[in-house]
Protein backbone atom coordinates (compact mmCIF):
# COMPACT_ATOMS: atom_id res chain seq x y z
CA UNK A 1 0.00 0.00 0.00
CA UNK A 2 1.17 3.40 -0.89
CA UNK A 3 1.44 5.44 2.47
CA UNK A 4 0.18 9.16 2.61
CA UNK A 5 1.63 10.01 5.30
CA UNK A 6 4.93 8.03 7.37
CA UNK A 7 5.79 9.05 11.11
CA UNK A 8 8.84 7.73 12.36
CA UNK A 9 10.65 7.89 15.84
CA UNK A 10 8.90 11.23 16.59
CA UNK A 11 9.92 12.40 19.39
CA UNK A 12 8.86 16.03 21.68
CA UNK A 13 8.87 15.80 25.08
CA UNK A 14 7.48 18.01 27.61
CA UNK A 15 8.39 16.06 30.86
CA UNK A 16 8.97 12.38 32.14
CA UNK A 17 5.46 11.25 31.00
CA UNK A 18 4.52 14.42 28.34
CA UNK A 19 5.06 14.45 24.93
CA UNK A 20 5.63 12.53 22.23
CA UNK A 21 8.61 9.41 22.71
CA UNK A 22 9.91 7.75 19.81
CA UNK A 23 6.11 7.22 17.93
CA UNK A 24 6.07 5.37 14.77
CA UNK A 25 2.80 5.69 12.50
CA UNK A 26 1.72 5.32 8.79
CA UNK A 27 -1.30 6.00 7.12
CA UNK A 28 -2.23 4.49 3.65
CA UNK A 29 -3.83 5.30 0.45
CA UNK A 30 -7.76 4.16 0.64
CA UNK A 31 -7.19 4.12 4.57
CA UNK A 32 -8.74 5.76 7.83
CA UNK A 33 -6.51 5.00 11.00
CA UNK A 34 -8.09 5.47 13.99
CA UNK A 35 -5.90 6.57 16.99
CA UNK A 36 -7.33 6.64 20.55
CA UNK A 37 -6.07 7.03 24.01
CA UNK A 38 -7.55 9.03 26.92
CA UNK A 39 -7.46 12.21 27.56
CA UNK A 40 -3.52 13.37 27.74
CA UNK A 41 -2.24 10.08 25.71
CA UNK A 42 -0.82 12.44 23.39
CA UNK A 43 -3.32 12.41 20.36
CA UNK A 44 -3.49 16.46 19.90
CA UNK A 45 0.40 16.63 20.32
CA UNK A 46 0.84 14.30 17.49
CA UNK A 47 -1.58 15.76 15.06
CA UNK A 48 0.10 19.07 15.68
CA UNK A 49 3.14 17.57 14.99
CA UNK A 50 2.03 16.14 11.87
CA UNK A 51 1.16 19.57 10.42
CA UNK A 52 4.67 21.68 11.35
CA UNK A 53 2.54 22.96 14.35
CA UNK A 54 5.06 21.87 16.67
CA UNK A 55 8.76 21.11 16.08
CA UNK A 56 9.97 17.59 16.53
CA UNK A 57 13.24 17.60 18.72
CA UNK A 58 14.19 14.07 16.48
CA UNK A 59 12.37 11.62 14.07
CA UNK A 60 10.58 13.22 11.02
CA UNK A 61 7.33 13.04 9.29
CA UNK A 62 6.66 12.72 5.61
CA UNK A 63 3.26 13.67 3.42
CA UNK A 64 3.45 12.02 0.00
CA UNK A 65 7.47 10.69 0.52
CA UNK A 66 8.48 14.46 1.46
CA UNK A 67 9.71 15.73 5.10
CA UNK A 68 7.61 18.20 5.77
CA UNK A 69 10.28 20.40 6.57
CA UNK A 70 10.76 20.45 2.76
CA UNK A 71 7.13 20.35 2.18
CA UNK A 72 5.94 23.52 -0.28
CA UNK A 73 2.84 25.57 0.25
CA UNK A 74 1.10 23.71 -2.77
CA UNK A 75 1.57 20.69 -1.07
CA UNK A 76 0.37 21.71 2.41
CA UNK A 77 -3.03 22.80 0.36
CA UNK A 78 -3.80 18.93 -0.85
CA UNK A 79 -3.57 18.40 2.92
CA UNK A 80 -7.08 18.60 5.13
CA UNK A 81 -7.06 19.38 8.70
CA UNK A 82 -8.96 19.77 11.67
CA UNK A 83 -6.82 20.29 15.25
CA UNK A 84 -8.74 21.15 18.72
CA UNK A 85 -11.23 24.01 17.14
CA UNK A 86 -12.95 24.69 14.32
CA UNK A 87 -11.83 28.27 12.38
CA UNK A 88 -14.02 30.62 10.93
CA UNK A 89 -13.97 33.85 10.84
CA UNK A 90 -17.17 34.83 13.01
CA UNK A 91 -18.52 37.89 10.65
CA UNK A 92 -18.57 35.70 7.46
CA UNK A 93 -21.54 33.65 6.72
CA UNK A 94 -21.20 29.76 6.47
CA UNK A 95 -20.96 29.82 2.79
CA UNK A 96 -18.18 32.76 2.93
CA UNK A 97 -16.11 30.96 5.08
CA UNK A 98 -15.95 27.59 3.15
CA UNK A 99 -15.83 30.11 -0.52
CA UNK A 100 -12.74 31.33 1.01
CA UNK A 101 -11.29 28.47 2.71
CA UNK A 102 -11.25 26.71 -0.66
CA UNK A 103 -9.71 29.11 -2.52
CA UNK A 104 -6.84 29.36 0.21
CA UNK A 105 -6.66 25.40 -0.31
CA UNK A 106 -5.96 26.20 -4.21
CA UNK A 107 -9.24 24.99 -5.57
CA UNK A 108 -9.75 26.09 -8.96
CA UNK A 109 -12.05 29.54 -9.05
CA UNK A 110 -14.25 28.38 -11.52
CA UNK A 111 -14.91 25.36 -9.11
CA UNK A 112 -15.26 27.23 -5.73
CA UNK A 113 -18.74 27.30 -5.84
CA UNK A 114 -19.49 23.69 -6.64
CA UNK A 115 -17.11 22.79 -4.17
CA UNK A 116 -18.53 24.93 -1.59
CA UNK A 117 -22.28 24.14 -2.51
CA UNK A 118 -21.41 20.53 -2.71
CA UNK A 119 -19.93 20.17 1.09
CA UNK A 120 -22.23 22.40 2.43
CA UNK A 121 -24.98 19.47 1.10
CA UNK A 122 -22.77 16.58 2.64
CA UNK A 123 -23.04 18.40 6.10
CA UNK A 124 -26.50 19.18 5.99
CA UNK A 125 -25.65 23.05 6.27
CA UNK A 126 -27.98 24.15 3.59
CA UNK A 127 -30.03 26.01 5.89
CA UNK A 128 -27.31 27.79 7.75
CA UNK A 129 -25.03 29.01 4.32
CA UNK A 130 -25.85 32.42 4.67
CA UNK A 131 -25.78 32.81 8.41
CA UNK A 132 -22.88 34.29 9.73
CA UNK A 133 -20.86 31.53 12.04
CA UNK A 134 -20.85 33.70 15.00
CA UNK A 135 -24.57 32.78 15.28
CA UNK A 136 -23.97 28.97 15.01
CA UNK A 137 -24.48 27.07 18.04
CA UNK A 138 -20.99 24.98 18.70
CA UNK A 139 -22.17 21.63 16.60
CA UNK A 140 -22.71 23.79 13.72
CA UNK A 141 -19.62 25.63 13.70
CA UNK A 142 -18.11 21.70 14.02
CA UNK A 143 -19.63 21.04 11.12
CA UNK A 144 -18.69 24.03 9.38
CA UNK A 145 -14.69 23.32 10.63
CA UNK A 146 -14.86 19.99 8.98
CA UNK A 147 -16.32 21.18 5.66
CA UNK A 148 -13.74 23.39 5.35
CA UNK A 149 -11.13 20.54 6.22
CA UNK A 150 -12.91 18.17 3.22
CA UNK A 151 -13.88 20.37 0.72
CA UNK A 152 -10.96 20.38 -1.45
CA UNK A 153 -10.77 16.38 -1.61
CA UNK A 154 -7.52 16.48 0.18
CA UNK A 155 -5.42 12.96 0.24
CA UNK A 156 -3.82 13.26 3.69
CA UNK A 157 -6.65 14.05 6.01
CA UNK A 158 -5.95 14.80 9.52
CA UNK A 159 -8.32 15.23 11.85
CA UNK A 160 -8.43 15.39 16.21
CA UNK A 161 -11.91 14.19 18.00
CA UNK A 162 -14.41 15.66 15.05
CA UNK A 163 -16.77 13.88 16.20
CA UNK A 164 -16.68 16.23 19.44
CA UNK A 165 -19.94 18.13 19.91
CA UNK A 166 -21.63 16.60 16.81
CA UNK A 167 -25.00 15.22 17.31
CA UNK A 168 -26.00 11.62 16.23
CA UNK A 169 -26.98 12.75 12.85
CA UNK A 170 -23.71 14.73 12.33
CA UNK A 171 -21.61 11.81 13.10
CA UNK A 172 -23.46 10.21 10.34
CA UNK A 173 -22.64 12.39 7.86
CA UNK A 174 -19.32 12.74 8.88
CA UNK A 175 -18.54 9.52 8.72
CA UNK A 176 -20.12 9.06 5.48
CA UNK A 177 -18.39 11.65 4.16
CA UNK A 178 -14.57 10.38 5.37
CA UNK A 179 -15.72 7.00 3.63
CA UNK A 180 -16.32 8.82 0.40
CA UNK A 181 -13.31 10.79 0.63
CA UNK A 182 -11.26 7.51 1.69
CA UNK A 183 -12.79 5.07 -1.38
CA UNK A 184 -11.70 8.14 -3.79
CA UNK A 185 -7.97 7.25 -2.34
CA UNK A 186 -7.44 9.77 0.75
CA UNK A 187 -5.97 8.80 3.55
CA UNK A 188 -7.18 9.44 6.75
CA UNK A 189 -6.21 9.63 10.32
CA UNK A 190 -8.77 10.31 12.90
CA UNK A 191 -8.08 10.46 16.43
CA UNK A 192 -10.75 9.94 19.24
CA UNK A 193 -11.78 8.82 22.69
CA UNK A 194 -14.73 7.07 21.35
CA UNK A 195 -14.43 3.58 20.27
CA UNK A 196 -17.57 2.92 19.10
CA UNK A 197 -17.93 6.00 16.24
CA UNK A 198 -14.34 5.14 15.21
CA UNK A 199 -14.50 1.50 14.92
CA UNK A 200 -17.66 1.65 12.66
CA UNK A 201 -15.33 3.96 10.01
CA UNK A 202 -11.45 2.55 11.30
CA UNK A 203 -9.76 0.00 8.96
CA UNK A 204 -6.97 0.10 11.78
CA UNK A 205 -6.93 1.48 15.40
CA UNK A 206 -3.87 2.39 17.26
CA UNK A 207 -3.81 2.90 20.82
CA UNK A 208 -1.66 6.27 22.36
CA UNK A 209 -0.70 5.94 25.93
CA UNK A 210 1.58 8.29 27.45
CA UNK A 211 3.19 9.60 24.08
CA UNK A 212 3.59 6.07 22.85
CA UNK A 213 1.89 3.43 20.52
CA UNK A 214 1.20 0.31 22.47
CA UNK A 215 -0.91 -1.72 20.52
CA UNK A 216 -3.66 -1.81 18.13
CA UNK A 217 -7.17 -3.03 18.17
CA UNK A 218 -9.20 -5.44 15.54
CA UNK A 219 -12.50 -2.58 14.32
CA UNK A 220 -14.69 -5.68 13.70
CA UNK A 221 -13.63 -7.31 17.12
CA UNK A 222 -16.42 -7.86 20.02
CA UNK A 223 -15.98 -5.92 23.39
CA UNK A 224 -13.27 -3.23 21.96
CA UNK A 225 -13.89 -0.86 25.34
CA UNK A 226 -12.47 -3.88 27.49
CA UNK A 227 -9.75 -4.38 24.92
CA UNK A 228 -8.85 -0.92 24.87
CA UNK A 229 -8.73 -0.58 29.03
CA UNK A 230 -6.55 -3.60 29.41
CA UNK A 231 -4.46 -2.79 26.94
CA UNK A 232 -4.03 0.98 28.74
CA UNK A 233 -3.76 -0.87 31.83
CA UNK A 234 -1.47 -3.04 31.03
CA UNK A 235 0.81 -0.54 29.95
CA UNK A 236 0.58 1.70 33.21
CA UNK A 237 1.36 -1.33 35.50
CA UNK A 238 5.15 -2.08 33.11
CA UNK A 239 5.55 1.65 33.62
CA UNK A 240 5.65 1.44 37.23
CA UNK A 241 8.65 1.11 38.97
Amino acid sequence: MVEHLIVRNATRTFGADAGLFGLDLGVAAGEVHALVGLNGAGKTTLMRAILGMLRLTTGSVQIEGVPITRLRARAWRQVGHFVEHPFAYLELTAHENLALAARLNGVDPAQVADAVDSTITDLALDRYARVAARRLSQGNRQRLGLAAALQHHPAPIILDEPTNALDPAGVILLRELLLRRARDGAAALVSSHHLDKVARIADRISVMNYGRIIGSLDPGASDLERSFFDMVHNDDEQRQP
